[in-house]
């Protein structure tokens, strides 16, 4: 493949892609794993990311009351963190979800039509490098296993920041860096040998998950992301291991 003039290789799982193909294979990915996406989220964590989404919209904690709360989830395309936030917060909590991907976006919008969620919860299509939102426009920010995905980490977290409003909490749950020895060997032979055989049993497609797989493993480590989010500006970064550092929950404030 040639490059396009001025763009650079990206890491597409443990391959080196042009920067301008990367969110095309991305979406690829996507578009053969929509319809099963969060059971293979089940099957992939025996069922943790669902806690692990539980703590994250703890964390957020959603005003129960009668205030209003505007909320963006990106790349949050099936709904599960939305639907979250919308039940743990009061009548007046709204939430826009963006992902760049369509399938997902569709696949969302149909749950939110049949879990009657749609008259608070609105879906498009929308790149987390280049949201089409004004700025300070959301009270909160969450992405959960997505910010990996993009191109560019900086232009993300650049652009979180500028859709928040002064005041508004970025949250990010994510894949991380294992820090308990021995599980990490674990956790690596886990994932490289099960997950895509799962993934092959229950979609037909093994690969997109090795790309996932892959993709954890090119991810910046805790410290490391924390200093691209101080880098974009925002406040008090801190970051929580769960589940020994399998994944992480990053929190920001932008001031």
């Amino acid at each position: 493949m040639t490059n396009k003039p001025n763009q650079q290789d990206v890491a597409f799982g443990f391959r080196k892609v042009n920067e301008g193909d990367k969110q095309g294979l991305v979406n690829e990915v996507f578009s053969k794993v929509a319809a099963r996406y969060d059971q293979m989220n089940d099957l992939m964590s025996g069922g943790l990311h669902r806690l692990w989404k539980d703590d994250l919209v703890a964390m957020l904690n959603p005003p129960k009351g009668q205030g209003a709360f505007n909320h963006l989830d990106v790349a949050g395309g099936t709904g599960d963190v939305a639907f979250r936030v919308l039940r743990a917060g009061g009548p007046n909590v709204r939430v826009t979800v963006a992902d760049i991907s369509p399938e997902m976006v569709s696949e969302g919008r149909s749950r939110a039509g049949t879990e009657g969620l749609l008259g608070r919860c609105s879906f498009t299509v929308g790149n987390a490098e280049a949201l089409a939102f004004p700025d300070k426009s959301f009270d909160g920010y969450t992405i959960a296993f997505g910010i990996r995905n993009v191109t560019h980490i900086d232009r993300a977290l650049a652009e979180a920041y500028r859709v928040l409003k002064p005041g508004g909490r970025f949250l990010c749950l994510e894949f991380s860096q294992v820090d308990i020895p021995l599980l990490d060997r674990i956790y690596d032979a886990y994932s490289f040998t099960v997950i895509p055989a799962v993934g092959k049993a229950v979609t037909g497609d093994g690969q997109p998950y090795r790309y996932l797989v892959e993709s954890i493993r090119t991810f910046p480590k805790q410290e490391d992301f924390k200093g691209m989010m101080d880098d974009a500006g925002f406040a008090n970064a801190t970051y929580r291991n769960l589940t020994g550092g399998v994944v992480a929950i990053h929190s920001g404030w932008r001031i």
